[in-house]
């Protein structure tokens, strides 16, 4: 399983490094002997931030997949331990398996979506936050069209240089009131 460094994690882990190539001793900042396992994993990844621009376009990719057919492609744009809290279903799916069964269901209604609102947040130049309002238009098996907004959140980590999503929430969108 990946996983990822907080940024303060970070800096703590830097001061103790610091600290004890300076010969200020291993208890800096309360950092304890045993977070040097982590402090080796921490590495800078030589990139700036994506723009904004960049991560909301990934849904265009994501919303292709999804006129593609394929469940198998939709799910191979999550990574291996991602988290899906889907709108159809109460399941919750937590590997590419079962996100890729929960597509299998959802793309006979044969989605297409279109973002209403987005809101993106750039939490490090490897992770991102793209959250807003979208709508999918569903298609029944007569051709009756229908449509349906929901709220959804991605969270996006680039992992191997490939943008992936690690969690995506998506759920009905309330009545006002």
């Amino acid at each position: 399983m990946h996983h990822r460094v907080p940024v303060r994690a970070a800096l703590v882990a830097s001061a103790a490094i610091l600290a004890a190539a300076t010969g200020a001793g291993p208890a800096v900042a309360g950092v304890q002997p045993a977070h040097h396992a982590a402090i080796q994993h921490v590495q800078p990844t030589g990139a700036g931030k994506p723009s904004k621009a960049q991560i909301a376009a990934l849904f265009d990719k994501w919303n292709a997949a999804l006129a593609g057919g394929d469940p198998r492609k939709v799910a191979a744009l999550y990574a291996p331990d991602a988290v899906l809290l889907p709108t159809a279903s109460p399941k919750i799916r937590t590997n590419r398996a079962q996100i890729a069964d929960y597509f299998e269901h959802f793309l006979q209604k044969k989605p297409t979506g279109k973002k209403i609102r987005t809101i993106v947040s750039l939490l490090d130049a490897d992770t991102a936050l793209d959250t807003g309002v979208y709508r999918f238009t569903l298609t029944d098996k007569d051709g009756k069209k229908t449509s349906l907004d929901a709220r959804y959140t991605y969270l996006y980590e680039k992992r191997g240089g490939t943008w992936l999503i690690v969690n995506h929430h998506s759920s009905v969108l309330p009545p006002e009131g």
